[in-house]
C-alpha cells in the first residue's frame, strides 16, 4: 500500500522514535487521574444507577410501566436497540474493513472503535431482553435438546437470527478486540514499575515475548478474525432489518431496508468513533497521533455515507408517491413528512443528509470543535431515523379503529439513560486503563511518516 505523504500529510506528527511512541501512547495510564474524569464517572454511574432503578420497576412492575399500547408493542426498547446495535457494528466495521484494505490510517482510531464496539453490543442486548416481559426465561430461545417437550424455537424467525448473529458478534469483536491489545499489554508489563500493574498486565499478555513467530501467528489471526468479522458487520445488521422487512405494516415491507440499515450503522458508527477521537485528542493532548489528516479522512467517509443516506430517504418518498400505494403514501406524507411525527422525520433528515455536507469545506473540517457537533449531530439524526421506521409504521395501520400516538413513559427513557451511563462508564474506564491507541500499529506504520524515496530496493517503498 502506497501512502504519499506529501499528499495525505504524516501519518504520526514529529520524529518520533519507537520508544518515545510508547512512552506518549502510555503517559495517561502512568499519570495522575484528572479530576474532569472523575467528575465524569460520577455523572455515568448516576445516569446508570437511574437506569437500573426504571429496570427494577419494568421487572417488579411489568412492562406495563412502559408507554407502550395495542398498536405500539415496539417501543423505545427496540428503537434504542437497533441504534445501539448500529453505533456497535460500524464501529468493528471501521476497524475490520479498513484492515483488510490495508489503510495504513485507521491504526490510531481503531483500538477506540473496537472498544466501542464492545460496549455499545452490551448495551443493545439489554433492550430485547428487557422487552421479553418474563427475562428470567430468556434461556427458552437457545436452540438445545430440553425436557419441555417438544418445545423448540421457530429457526425460520429473524427473532432467531437476531439472537445467534448477535451471540456470535460481539463474542467475535470482543476477542478481536482483546488480541490487538495483547502486545500493548507486555509493553506496559515491561515498562512500569508498579507491582500490581506488572502483575496484571502481565497476566492479560498471556505470556507475550513479541517473537517472530508470534508476530506471524498474530498477524494472522486478525486477518482471521477480521474476515468473520467483516460477514458479521454485514450479515447482522440485515437479519435486525429482516425483523422488519417480513411485516406487512406500511413501511416496512421494503426491500430497501437491509443495505439502508448497514449503510445507516456504518455511518452511526463512524460518527460515534469520530466523537470519542476528537474526545481523545482534546482531551489527552494525543494530536501528534490522532492529526487532522485522521480526522479529515472519517469526515470525508462521512460525506461520502451521507449522500447514500439522503438518497435512501429520496427513495423512500418517492416510491411512496409512484407505488400508487395509499398506505405508503398515508405513512410516508400524512405520518411521517406532515403529520403527528413530522418534527422527527425532518430532524432525522437534516441530521443525516444536510448537517453532513459541511464537511465538504476544509476550514469545517479542520475545526475539531465543529466536527465534535456535527458528530453529535448525526448519532441523534440516527436516533430519529430509527424512531421513524420503528413507531410512525404501528402507530398507522392499516385498521384506523387501531391508530393510538405513542409516547414513552419515563421508565423507558430513564433505561436509555442508563444504557447511554453504562456506554460512558465504559469508554472512561478505557480511557483511564488500556492504551487508547495501538502502540505496535502505530509503530509498524511509523515508517511512511517521511516522504518516501521512490528508488530503494528496486520497487516503490
Amino acid at each position: 500500500m502506497i501512502y504519499k505523504t506529501e499528499i495525505r500529510g504524516p501519518l504520526i506528527q514529529g520524529d518520533k522514535s519507537f520508544s518515545q511512541i510508547s512512552r506518549e501512547i502510555l503517559a495517561p495510564i502512568d499519570a495522575k487521574t484528572p479530576m474532569w474524569w472523575y467528575f465524569a464517572m460520577a455523572t455515568s454511574l448516576g445516569m446508570l444507577g437511574f437506569g437500573l432503578y426504571c429496570i427494577y420497576l419494568t421487572l417488579a412492575n411489568g412492562i406495563g410501566s412502559w408507554g407502550l399500547n395495542n398498536s405500539v408493542g415496539w417501543g423505545w426498547a427496540i428503537v434504542n436497540f437497533v441504534w445501539w446495535i448500529g453505533i456497535g457494528h460500524a464501529g468493528t466495521a471501521f476497524s475490520i474493513f479498513l484492515l483488510i484494505l490495508r489503510q495504513q490510517w485507521r491504526t490510531a482510531i481503531n483500538r477506540a472503535a473496537e472498544a466501542m464496539t464492545v460496549v455499545a453490543v452490551m448495551c443493545a442486548g439489554l433492550f430485547p431482553l428487557l422487552h421479553m416481559g418474563r427475562p428470567w426465561l430468556f434461556f427458552y430461545i437457545f436452540p438445545y435438546p430440553n425436557t419441555r417437550g417438544p418445545l423448540w424455537v421457530n429457526f425460520n424467525s429473524p427473532l432467531f437470527w437476531d439472537f445467534v448473529a448477535i451471540t456470535a458478534y460481539i463474542l467475535i469483536s470482543a476477542s478481536f478486540w482483546y488480541f490487538g491489545m495483547v502486545p500493548d499489554f507486555a509493553t506496559i508489563r515491561d515498562t512500569t514499575k508498579s507491582k500490581i500493574k506488572k502483575a496484571v498486565y502481565g497476566f492479560f499478555a498471556f505470556g507475550w515475548t513479541g517473537s517472530s513467530r508470534e508476530w506471524l501467528r498474530y498477524e494472522g489471526l486478525s486477518f482471521v478474525l477480521g474476515g468473520i468479522a467483516a460477514v458479521l458487520v454485514v450479515s447482522v445488521h440485515s437479519i435486525v432489518s429482516t425483523d422488519f422487512a417480513v411485516g406487512v405494516i406500511p413501511g416496512w415491507h421494503t426491500t430497501i431496508f437491509p443495505p439502508y440499515f448497514v449503510i445507516g450503522a456504518i455511518f452511526s458508527g463512524f460518527a460515534m468513533v469520530l466523537t470519542l477521537v476528537t474526545i481523545m485528542r482534546g482531551a489527552y493532548k494525543m494530536n501528534d497521533f490522532i492529526t487532522d489528516s485522521h480526522i479529515d479522512a472519517v469526515c470525508r467517509v462521512l460525506i461520502f455515507i451521507s449522500l447514500i443516506m439522503g438518497t435512501a430517504y429520496m427513495t423512500e418518498i418517492f416510491m411512496a408517491w409512484y407505488s400508487g400505494s395509499i398506505y405508503e403514501y398515508s405513512i410516508i406524507f400524512e405520518s411521517r413528512m406532515f403529520g403527528d411525527y413530522a418534527f422527527q422525520f425532518w430532524a432525522m433528515f437534516v441530521a443525516n443528509a444536510v448537517v453532513p455536507q459541511l464537511f465538504w469545506f476544509k476550514a469545517v473540517r479542520k475545526r475539531i470543535l465543529i466536527v465534535f457537533l456535527i458528530s453529535i449531530i448525526i448519532n441523534i439524526g440516527m436516533w430519529f431515523e430509527r424512531f421513524n421506521i420503528v413507531i410512525t409504521s404501528l402507530s398507522r395501520d392499516y385498521l384506523p379503529a387501531n391508530w393510538a400516538n405513542y409516547s414513552p413513559s419515563w421508565v423507558e427513557v430513564g433505561i436509555f439513560i442508563g444504557t447511554l451511563g453504562l456506554f460512558t462508564a465504559g469508554v472512561l474506564m478505557f480511557f483511564r486503563y488500556i492504551p487508547m491507541i495501538a502502540i505496535s500499529e502505530v509503530k509498524s506504520v511509523a515508517k511512511y511518516n517521511k516522504p518516501q524515496t521512490t528508488h530503494q530496493t528496486g520497487h516503490h517503498e
